[in-house]
């Protein structure tokens, strides 16, 4: 089962150049983040503060 919480676009995360990370806040206080490279490849990454929840970005 899929929860959403909110659907943001790229733009709106913010963009770390010298990691090559997006970051966007999360509920929970932590943040998501994704690098350019998995955003790329369309991968599946672990939800902030939990390794059990999976985001499809």
């Amino acid at each position: 089962m899929a929860v959403f919480h909110d659907e943001v676009e790229i733009e709106d995360f913010q963009y770390d150049e010298d990691s090559e990370t997006y970051f966007y806040p999360c509920p929970c206080g932590d943040n998501f983040c994704i690098t350019k490279d998995q955003f790329m490849c369309g991968e599946t990454v672990p939800a902030p503060s939990t390794n059990k929840e999976l985001v499809k970005c």
